[in-house]
C-alpha cells in the first residue's frame, strides 16, 4: 500500500481468531447476535471490533451503485466487494449475500457460483434467498462444505413476485408460507435463517419453533440476532428510513456540515494553511 495513503489497514497485534459458523450456530438461544452490513474495506474495519458477522449484502445495489433495486447486482461485485470486507476485518465472521440469478437455476449452479466467491473472498459463507424451492439447493451446498445462511419473510430479490417491500405474515396463509419456508430451510442444513420483515408474534414463533439461529431486521427482538444496512442505521442518508431502522447516528448531517465547510474554506483560501503545506516551518 502506498505510504501516503490516508488509510491504511493495519492488523492488530498478535493473532485475531475470526468469529466462526459453529460459534454462530451455538449462540441458539443464547448472547444476541449483532451484526451489520459492510462493502468496503474501510467500513468493515469500524464495524469489526462490534459484530458477531459482517454480511456483504447485495444491498450494496442500492447503497453504493444507486440502483433502484438489488436485482443489478453481479457476481463480480459481490466477490469485489466481499474480498475488500474480509481484508478490512479481522474478528467477525465474513457472509456474502450471491446475487440474484446465480444459484436459483440448479443446485450445480449454485455449488460452482457460491465455490467461487468462497475461494476469491476468503468469506465463511454464503446467504442464499428462499424457502421451500431452495431447500434442495440448501443441501446440496451444505453436503458439499459451503455453509448457508437461508432468508425468509421479505425477498427483496422476489420483489417482484411479492408485489414491493411490505411485512410478511399478517393472514394466516402468508404466515403458514413463511414458517413452512423457515421449517424447510432449517432441516436442509442452513446455519442460520434471516427473518425479514415479518410481524413480530410470527418471528417470534419461527425462532422458538426451529434449532438454527435466527437472525432478524424489521422482525422480532426475541430473534437469535439481529441485521441492519449500516448506511441506513447510522443515518447517511437523509431520503428515506424504513420503518424496522433505529437511527443511531446522523452521520449525512455531519457530512453534509464537512464538505460546507471545507467549500468555505477553499473559497476563502484559508484551506490549506501554513502547517498543510509542504517546505513550511
Amino acid at each position: 500500500m502506498s505510504t501516503n495513503s490516508t488509510l491504511k489497514i493495519v492488523p492488530k497485534s498478535g493473532p485475531t481468531r475470526r468469529v466462526s459458523v459453529p460459534d454462530l450456530a451455538a449462540r441458539k438461544g443464547g448472547e444476541p447476535i449483532v451484526s451489520l452490513t459492510a462493502y468496503t474495506a474501510p467500513m468493515a474495519k469500524i464495524l469489526d471490533p462490534h459484530c458477531d458477522f459482517l454480511l456483504v449484502g447485495d444491498s450494496l445495489g442500492m447503497v453504493l451503485y444507486g440502483l433502484d433495486s438489488t436485482l443489478g447486482v453481479t457476481l463480480d461485485m459481490a466477490i469485489n466487494h466481499g474480498a475488500a470486507v474480509v481484508r478490512g476485518s479481522s474478528r467477525a465472521c465474513v457472509i456474502v449475500d450471491m446475487p440474484f440469478g446465480t444459484y436459483q437455476e440448479s443446485p450445480e449452479q449454485a455449488y460452482r457460483n457460491c465455490a467461487q466467491v468462497m475461494i476469491e473472498t476468503g468469506c465463511a459463507a454464503i446467504k442464499i434467498e428462499g424457502g421451500t424451492e431452495m431447500a434442495e439447493t440448501v443441501r446440496f451446498l451444505v453436503e458439499r462444505g459451503i455453509p448457508v445462511m437461508g432468508h425468509v419473510g421479505l425477498k427483496p430479490q422476489s420483489v417482484n413476485v411479492a408485489g414491493g417491500y411490505r411485512a410478511h405474515g399478517r393472514n394466516q396463509d402468508e404466515a403458514a408460507k413463511v414458517k413452512k419456508d423457515a421449517h424447510a430451510i432449517a432441516d436442509a442444513g442452513a446455519f442460520s435463517i434471516v427473518i425479514e420483515g415479518v410481524v413480530e408474534h410470527l418471528a417470534a414463533e419461527i425462532t422458538r419453533d426451529i434449532h438454527v439461529v435466527t437472525i432478524g431486521i424489521g422482525a422480532s427482538a426475541a430473534c437469535d440476532g439481529q441485521i441492519l444496512v449500516t448506511e441506513d442505521a447510522f443515518g447517511m442518508f437523509t431520503d428515506f428510513t424504513p420503518r424496522f431502522v433505529k437511527r443511531f447516528a446522523e452521520i449525512a448531517e455531519e457530512m453534509d456540515k464537512a464538505a460546507a465547510d471545507y467549500a468555505k474554506e477553499v473559497k476563502a483560501r484559508t484551506f490549506p494553511a501554513d502547517e498543510h503545506c509542504y517546505g513550511k516551518k
